[in-house]
């Protein structure tokens, strides 16, 4: 489902970010049919590619870029996307103190560095490496900034109480989840501006692919889940060029409000497909409240065999329509043969869960403008596999961008712990000048 849907997509002249779990099986096709299809688009965009496994391959670019970052309340969701993302079981625990108190510890550092000379160290590297300075050093630093006083001031106030249970608790869960993404490999992606996340722009289209690795989901995960929470920020915006958002195997990242960008997004010229094996994936993920919104709010489901809870839910989405049903009683004297009309489900979960491969039921949504009469179906889909396979055989692969060493990647890494440690020290002599003046 999802290649035809790219393929068709990209005829179009839609912009794209793709979300691809196994890297790069949706990328590379995306690639060539961008390649096949230039003359769709008024401006062609540009074709980027994040990976974290072939950094020779992969494009740069900071998710905490400062120019889209207008106020603290960016830096809150950013801090909540990252932290959920690496803490999958605190997304059901949202509003306890012991989740809360990271977010706000994070949101600190994220914006006293968007505010520090206008955003020269807002990265995410610099953000893991700042958290680990210490408490009596790091405190007065992010209290210089009136900004984020009262986000600073709990932590403190523990500081000063001598409460280090109570802080670390606070803190520690933040820093320890953070470390995990402590690597030159990551520093050199997040670190750097090949790009920017504006996919719709009219002046600068773009077709962004953001690549997992299933042995580290849970790591490549949290980041990309950032890179998908500001991108969504910024491309559900008036005026822009159409989009789409394609996540294969949704459920493994996390943002919040995915339920407010699929309501209001449409409107914006903004398709956005989730492809998830199975509702429960959602459930364990995302908790059962926020994977029911999710499900419900999509006005086009598509769905191939599924079964238990999930089947369920589909058959009763369907429906029931009239059906004609038919009994016969046969005794030694006669037959009889009986005819009712009852309402009954449209498609019995029974039938979605012994699907045949290719075959696929669902519901499609439409506009005032542009009814659809069967709005429901269930109906194989006939595709040219042989053709198809003929052609991805045939696809160039992504290029690389970059020509590095590994001496390269840890100049970057260094460096990062080179500014954080400049940084203090600047602050630092500025606030002690300040008290001999004051």
């Amino acid at each position: 489902m999802i290649l035809p849907m790219i393929r068709q997509l990209i005829s179009k002249g839609y912009t794209m970010f793709i979300y691809d779990f196994k890297y790069d099986d949706l990328s590379k096709a995306a690639y060539n049919w961008l390649l096949q299809n230039t003359s769709a688009y008024k401006t062609p965009p540009a074709f980027y590619a994040i990976n974290f496994d072939n950094l020779a391959c992969s494009h740069r670019c900071n998710p905490l870029d400062p120019d889209s970052m207008f106020d603290i309340t960016d830096a809150t969701e950013s801090a909540r996307t990252i932290l959920l993302g690496l803490n999958t079981q605190w997304i059901k625990k949202q509003g306890d103190f012991f989740v809360e108190s990271p977010i706000n510890f994070v949101t600190a550092i994220i914006w006293f560095l968007r505010k520090y000379e206008d955003g020269v160290y807002c990265t995410l590297p610099h953000v893991i490496e700042l958290m680990q300075v210490e408490y009596d050093t790091l405190f007065p630093v992010l209290n210089s900034e009136p900004e984020i006083e009262v986000f600073v001031n709990p932590f403190i106030t523990a500081f000063q109480n001598d409460a280090m249970e109570q802080l670390e608790g606070q803190v520690a869960s933040a820093k320890i989840g953070m470390a995990r993404l402590a690597s030159p490999q990551l520093y050199w992606v997040l670190s750097g501006n090949d790009f920017t996340l504006d996919i719709n722009s009219p002046w600068q289209p773009k077709i962004v692919c953001v690549g997992n690795n299933p042995d580290k989901r849970s790591i490549y995960g949290a980041v990309l889940s950032l890179y998908a929470s500001r991108l969504i920020k910024i491309v559900n915006r008036k005026d822009k060029l159409k989009s789409a958002l394609v996540f294969d195997e949704f459920p493994t990242i996390f943002f919040n409000d995915i339920d407010g960008h699929i309501a209001t997004a449409r409107s914006n010229k903004v398709a956005t497909i989730l492809a998830a094996q199975d509702f429960s994936q959602l459930k364990k993920d995302y908790g059962k409240n926020q994977a029911d919104v999710i499900t419900n709010i999509c006005g086009n489901i598509i769905s191939g065999q599924v079964t238990g809870e999930t089947a369920r839910l589909l058959s009763e989405r369907f429906g029931k329509i009239v059906q004609l049903r038919q009994s016969m009683s046969i005794n030694s004297n006669d037959t009889s043969i009986s005819k009712s009309w009852q309402m009954d489900n449209a498609v019995p979960a029974s039938k979605i869960a012994a699907l045949s491969s290719g075959e696929f039921v669902g519901m499609v949504a439409d506009n005032p403008d542009d009814k659809i009469k069967l709005k429901m179906f269930h109906a194989e889909i006939l595709q040219d596999t042989e053709s198809i396979n003929r052609e991805m055989r045939d696809f160039k692969e992504i290029p690389p961008v970059y020509s590095i060493s590994q001496q390269d990647i840890l100049d970057n890494f260094y460096q990062i712990k080179l500014d954080i440690r400049r940084l203090i020290e600047n602050v630092v002599a500025k606030l002690e000048n300040e008290s001999k003046t004051g």
